[in-house]
């Protein structure tokens, strides 16, 4: 968990520094407006969309450990060329290739996860993952603002450029480490006794075969069906409000000092913006803890309880983070737009762990590494739709606030969908029986 939670931290900064390049001098030095730049941010996952399922599919057949360091490496390399970038056109080509050479890594390592922990730890396993999401971010925006400052003149380069090669090269080293240290099934791990490898093998054997025999999900069958839809304009909705908050946050707080008078250097910035997803880092480990707990109770009383109620652990925070966010930018003082803020990080990064439990109640193998690629590639087209819309309607109406209210509206709308398509997908999944 360590190695994985250090390559998603890699991969989540190179992802979303852009966000911290824009108004630290690319947008002024390649003449960005706010819907290029927001084009820019989104045309990764276009790339990523169309080899999602692909590059998932080859990683189930070929394994883990030699997939993802194809992903690391590769992303690596475009990454670091993206600090010679010239002007906005190959800016936007660089974009959409970091995101073709990145399908995969996440829905991959979502189905790595299935590999080795059972249903009723799955839910603390992804936030511990994803907890880099909110770590790369806080950490990320001050260590971003640090080489940009720092680096300014480096090679001849402007901050931004320094950023942008310091932070793609430890992809490329990670890549090679995890050629030799991952592992890619327990029955492989030396570093397990053989009876621990033994009883975790039988373990997951068994609820692999009680879930198959509860209903079986062909791969045809999990790249169609309407539930895997309804699954991905959930997981839009969680996603929407997070890669709103990565790329325009920098923006958002740079803004403080002609809406509030508020002085901030480059730095300080960089640790305003830290705040929010520090907070929201021990809320999602916490929220995705009390989700297993809750869902991993014998009786199952309560709405909360049972695996049933694993959709409300999802639409709760969803719909506590989507009213939070619109609210921010009206707010009269930074300290208050800032605590709005947080609560919409918080709300969202703990709705991310909650929702990955919910496919794999019912699509094991193929099906798994197919249905897991797709509903995380189409949920990931807000990657593409919110900075997008975002920014075209701060340069439409000239404020952030109508992007916010889209985002929010998003967020409890996927939190509607969670509590509908929750219900069947409920019904479809077996506890293990030896608790």
């Amino acid at each position: 968990m360590p190695l994985l939670g250090l390559l998603y931290f890699v991969n989540y900064l190179d992802r979303v520094n852009i966000g911290f390049a824009g108004p630290n001098g690319m947008n002024a030095e390649l003449g960005l407006t706010a819907t290029v730049f927001g084009l820019a941010s989104g045309i990764f996952f276009i790339g990523y969309l169309l080899l999602e399922v692909p590059s998932n599919l080859a990683l189930h057949r070929f394994g883990a450990r030699r997939w993802i360091t194809r992903i690391l490496v590769s992303w690596g390399i475009i990454a670091s060329i993206m600090a010679f970038t010239p002007n906005a056109t190959v800016l936007i080509v660089l974009r959409f290739l970091l995101g073709v050479a990145e399908a995969g890594f996440f829905p991959g390592i979502i189905l790595y996860l299935t590999f080795w922990f059972p249903a009723e730890y799955r839910a603390r396993a992804v936030g511990w993952f994803m907890v880099a999401v909110p770590v790369s971010t806080a950490v990320g925006s001050t260590v971003s603002a640090l080489i940009i400052q720092g680096g300014e003149g480096l090679f001849g380069l402007s901050g931004w450029r320094v950023m942008f090669l310091a932070e793609g090269i430890p992809a490329i080293v990670l890549g090679i480490v995890t050629f030799f240290a991952l592992t890619d099934r327990p029955e492989q791990a030396r570093w397990l006794a053989e009876d621990e490898r033994s009883w975790l093998r039988r373990r997951l054997d068994a609820e692999t075969a009680e879930v198959e025999a509860a209903e079986h999900w062909p791969l045809r069958r999990a790249l169609t069906a309407p539930r895997i839809l309804v699954l991905a304009f959930v997981y839009f909705g969680v996603t929407y409000g997070l890669y709103a908050l990565g790329f325009f946050l920098p923006t958002i707080v740079s803004g403080f000092e002609q809406q509030f008078g508020t002085k901030l250097d480059t730095i300080e910035k960089g640790l305003v913006t830290s705040v929010p997803y520090v907070v929201a880092a021990v809320g999602m480990v916490v929220w995705s803890r009390l989700a297993d707990r809750s869902a991993s109770r014998a009786d199952g009383s309560g709405f909360l309880a049972g695996e049933g109620g694993r959709r409300w652990w999802l639409a709760l925070p969803m719909i506590v983070g989507g009213i939070a966010i619109p609210i921010a930018l009206y707010l009269r003082d930074p300290f208050s737009a800032m605590v709005a803020v947080t609560i919409c990080a918080v709300g969202t990064c703990a709705a991310l762990p909650t929702f990955w439990p919910l496919p794999s109640q019912f699509l094991t193998g193929a099906a798994a590494a197919g249905g897991i690629a797709l509903i995380n590639s189409l949920g990931n087209l807000s990657g593409f739709v919110a900075p997008y819309v975002t920014g075209g309607l701060a340069d439409l109406t000239g404020s952030q606030r109508a992007g916010l209210w889209v985002v929010g509206i998003v967020t409890v709308a996927g939190a509607v969908a969670a509590l509908l398509v929750g219900r069947r997908t409920s019904r479809s999944a077996v506890r293990d029986p030896s608790g």
